[in-house]
């Protein structure tokens, strides 16, 4: 296998965006006093840290532990993407939420956008509750220009793949992270400039998600649902993710690391650690070489689909919903219990299932994995 620390490091010019401007906006020095002492870092990468934006798509564990260690190393800007609430079972690895959360079905993406907004008031975070779809995906991270950055912690490769479809078609790094059961993964992906492009990118390009998994897993995949989660995967997952993006945010690409990383914390035996090299892209990628985006197209993709917690995600009704008023109708049906709502969504049991239903129509269906059952259930009480 190739080594990629003895790839040459050429001099690169800086980033292509808000970056690379001039970097004089102040900043809290006290706060930052023992990040800036960091020889990596320093007063300038501090300016440039201020001055970045970056998107996380998926606010569970990984998400919360990664929006919570960029927060507190003063990004200036984080847009959170999550489609799920807090439920008690999250308390025992998500950092960012808490008992009353829970109680609550706070949806996790305004939870950690008010969590943070207690430990550092002076960043900008932007919450959108939301499932990351090819319809949407374009306006939930757009501006694509004014980000920097897109980190995934989601739970599904559905998802990734859309996003790195999205991230080579718009010239975007993104960092691939996962945890489940003691093993984390991370992956940084660098993508290959647009051809005829004005400007290359300051970086050498690297495989893509597609080069090294040219298909999406088929089969029973293992989730925190199927296999359990340590905390300390998740946060070490996290870590290394935000290890990565602080060195592309201080400008310092040549440091990324080129490899598809993982861990497995629980063995204790030599095969715990392994590496792929991720140095060049595949030439025959269907996504990096040949621009491909049949992600991106949204061709054949399922409008309900599993989502864990013997759980249905319905997100086919793309319409929005006078919560208020349903809870009013849902209130005088005799077959439904424990109906709670605020202003960003209502919840009920029927039975042995939960309908939790967001504003834009989205709804999960717990207590099923029968997409059929999901569907009669949501027609019955919200609609077809």
């Amino acid at each position: 296998m190739e080594d990629p620390a003895k790839e040459p490091r050429p001099k690169l010019p800086l980033m292509p965006n808000s970056l690379s401007q001039p970097v004089s906006s102040p900043i809290d020095q006290e706060r930052y006093s023992r990040q800036i002492l960091f020889s990596g870092i320093g007063l300038t990468g501090q300016h440039h840290l201020a001055r970045s934006h970056v998107a996380i798509i998926g606010c569970g564990a990984t998400g919360a532990a990664t929006a919570s260690l960029l927060a507190r190393a003063g990004v200036g800007t984080l847009t959170l993407i999550d489609r799920d609430f807090v439920e008690p079972s999250n308390l025992q690895r998500q950092i960012l939420f808490d008992e009353a959360d829970a109680r609550d079905s706070l949806p996790k993406a305004e939870a950690a956008r008010r969590h943070i907004a207690r430990f550092n008031s002076a960043i900008t975070v932007h919450s959108h509750i939301a499932d990351l779809t090819p319809s949407n995906i374009a306006n939930l991270l757009a501006p694509t220009a004014a980000i920097d950055l897109f980190l995934d912690c989601t739970d599904n490769f559905e998802t990734r793949y859309l996003l790195n479809d999205y991230a080579v078609q718009q010239t975007k790094p993104w960092i691939y992270a996962a945890a489940v059961g003691a093993y984390a993964a991370t992956m940084n992906i660098l993508p290959v400039p647009i051809p005829a492009a004005p400007a290359a990118p300051p970086w050498r390009p690297t495989a893509c998600l597609a080069c090294i998994f040219p298909t999406p897993p088929t089969g029973p995949v293992e989730t925190c649902d199927t296999a359990g989660i340590l905390s300390t995967a998740v946060n070490l997952a996290a870590s290394l993710q935000v290890t990565e993006a602080l060195k592309l945010l201080t400008l310092q690409p040549h440091l990324l690391r080129r490899t598809l990383l993982s861990f497995d914390l629980w063995t204790g035996i030599h095969s715990d650690r392994s590496e792929i090299n991720t140095s060049r892209p595949d030439p025959d990628c269907p996504v990096c070489s040949r621009r491909q985006f049949t992600h991106l197209t949204g061709s054949n993709r399922p409008h309900i689909t599993l989502c864990g917690r013997n759980s249905v995600q319905i997100h086919e009704q793309q319409r929005p919903i006078d919560l208020p008023s349903m809870r009013i109708r849902l209130s005088q049906h005799p077959d439904i219990a424990d109906l709670r709502a605020n202003d960003l969504l209502l919840r009920f049991r029927r039975g042995l299932h939960t309908l939790t239903l967001f504003s834009d129509g989205r709804a999960i269906i717990q207590g099923t994995t029968d997409p059929i059952v999901a569907r009669t259930l949501y027609a019955r009480f919200i609609g077809s």
